[in-house]
């Protein structure tokens, strides 16, 4: 019998947040599909032969160093696009499992004529242990991740004490997380995560001062939705503590 792989979540839905979801493209989705995702996107490979996936060159995807940004969940795109274009020197990469978000973006990124979006398609967990590098991230952004309300779904949610270690070793120092959920339960969950972190040595801190990467977004359709039945908009923004340098060895006298 062939050995199955220690990681198998590109197999199917593992024990965290990753659902691969399925959709159909319209022929204008298609076509903008075919000719700009060979140049903009990166497929998370799938099978049992998977191995870990190469880091991701940032500097080659973009063609330039710039602050990164790592968006959680991009959705239809609408977010993504719009900040992107407010912050052009910022480099964003889109992680997201639906193809037909992925290819509306395309599409926006396309009519927009903006540069400065990248995409992966597939489990952002993978993508921040695999793809990412350690003190690489100037941002990270979380927005409206699927709730996974019954509590026996809790583990499969995305924000995890792990996840939020995780995060912080991607970010540099002073580097944002920034997290909004419109579901009541799963902002307490957050809140006690960020709350219950080692006080002598936290991950990340509540932000108290200006930050790196811009907090305003657009309101989406789904945000409109959540706002006219009533569900406030719970939002974190958390900041990357300074690291203590190594300590010197003494000189020889």
């Amino acid at each position: 019998m062939r050995d199955q792989p220690a990681d198998r979540s590109r197999l199917y839905p593992r024990v965290t947040s990753f659902r691969f979801r399925r959709g159909t493209l319209t022929p204008n989705q298609q076509r903008t599909w075919e000719t700009l995702w060979p140049r903009l996107g990166r497929d998370l490979a799938t099978g049992v032969d998977q191995t870990p996936e190469p880091p991701m060159d940032m500097a080659a995807a973009f063609g330039r160093d710039a602050p990164r940004v790592l968006e959680v969940g991009s959705g239809t795109g609408i977010s993504t696009a719009a900040m992107a274009q407010t912050e052009p020197d910022i480099d964003v990469v889109a992680v997201e499992v639906y193809q037909p978000g992925l290819a509306q973006l395309l599409g926006l990124i396309d009519r927009g004529g903006l540069t400065n979006i990248r995409m992966i398609r597939g489990d952002a967990l993978v993508v921040l242990r695999e793809l990412i590098a350690p003190r690489s991230l100037t941002g990270i952004r979380v927005f409206f991740p699927d709730p996974w309300p019954k509590s026996r779904h809790h583990k499969r949610r995305f924000i995890q004490r792990g996840t939020v270690e995780l995060m912080a070793d991607r970010l540099v120092d002073g580097g944002i997380v920034h997290i909004a959920t419109d579901h009541a339960d799963y902002a307490e969950w957050i809140a006690e995560i960020l709350a219950t972190q080692n006080p002598a040595a936290p991950h990340v801190v509540p932000a108290t001062r200006p930050t790196p990467i811009s907090l305003s977004r657009p309101t989406t359709k789904f945000e409109g939705r959540a706002e006219r039945e009533g569900r406030d908009v719970n939002e974190f923004v958390y900041v990357k503590p300074p690291q203590d340098p190594p300590a010197r060895p003494e000189e020889n006298r």
